[in-house]
């Protein structure tokens, strides 16, 4: 999490589905005396959005994504990857790096914010270069089989903001449409939504999802299959006032401060 102590539409047929790793490769396990099968717990979901002045000397740049994808190394953090945006789909946002990482509880996620390594970067390396931020962070509805995606996954993250007075039987009905994707569409190897637990650094964005494919080429065969997908559209559009779409590719660590 970029949790920041300062402060501070639907354009795409796949709209709505929306590396530094650790050592834990797969879900983590609890064990207990009254069960030998052991019990999967969810993990916490973060994501941050930053848009890096136009102006912005490629050395610091670098700086902020090299201290960024350095904090993976903090014991609270299960997986933590940050680069260049690929691609993104919105008429109210021109973000253009991003941030993804994970965590097994919101525990660990505040005591990541409270790092002082995590607060040193944000305060030296980040603010200092960054026009606007945007955060979200939410409980995984599932357990992926891979808490790390691998260097080139490709990650889309769709962001979306409700209408108001949208009831809490909406919001299931929309979560459910997004879960069903994976099952329409080949290629997606992990996908989770939630609600955000932080909307006061989400600009009103209340739900998310974040689908992982093997690469860019798998991602765009997604975005080809218009019919599933419009069908898919047609069942929550009326309930959506916005939505933001990111594409992002997980870097190599010799790319991730380009």
């Amino acid at each position: 999490m970029l949790c920041l102590k300062a402060r501070p539409l639907l354009s795409s047929p796949f709209s709505l589905t929306f590396s530094s790793s650790k050592h834990l490769k797969r879900p983590f396990t609890l064990s207990t005396k009254a069960s030998k099968s052991p019990i999967t717990m969810s993990i916490i979901e973060h994501v941050v959005l930053f848009k890096v002045k136009d102006d912005t000397d490629q050395t610091k740049l670098n700086a902020m994504l090299n201290g960024l994808n350095g904090l993976s190394s903090l014991d609270a953090v299960l997986h933590l990857t940050a680069g260049p945006v690929h691609r993104i789909r919105s008429q109210i946002s021109n973000f253009t790096h991003m941030l993804h990482s994970r965590y097994k509880s919101k525990e660990d996620l505040n005591t990541y914010s409270a790092h002082p390594d995590h607060m040193r970067v944000v305060k030296e390396n980040v603010l200092p270069i960054c026009d606007d931020l945007m955060a979200v962070d939410w409980v995984a509805d599932n357990d992926p089989a891979s808490l790390s995606p691998p260097p080139s996954s490709a990650i889309k993250i769709t962001l979306m903001k409700l209408k108001e007075n949208v009831t809490n039987e909406a919001q299931g009905e929309i979560l459910g449409v997004i879960k069903g994707i994976k099952e329409g569409i080949p290629g997606i190897e992990q996908i989770t939504c939630g609600e955000n637990f932080s909307p006061a650094r989400a600009k009103g964005f209340s739900l998310a999802s974040l689908a992982v494919f093997p690469g860019v080429g798998q991602l765009e065969a997604a975005e080809g299959n218009e019919e599933f997908v419009n069908l898919q559209k047609q069942k929550v559009r009326d309930y959506l006032d916005g939505v933001i779409v990111v594409d992002y590719v997980v870097p190599s660590s010799s790319s991730s401060s380009l």
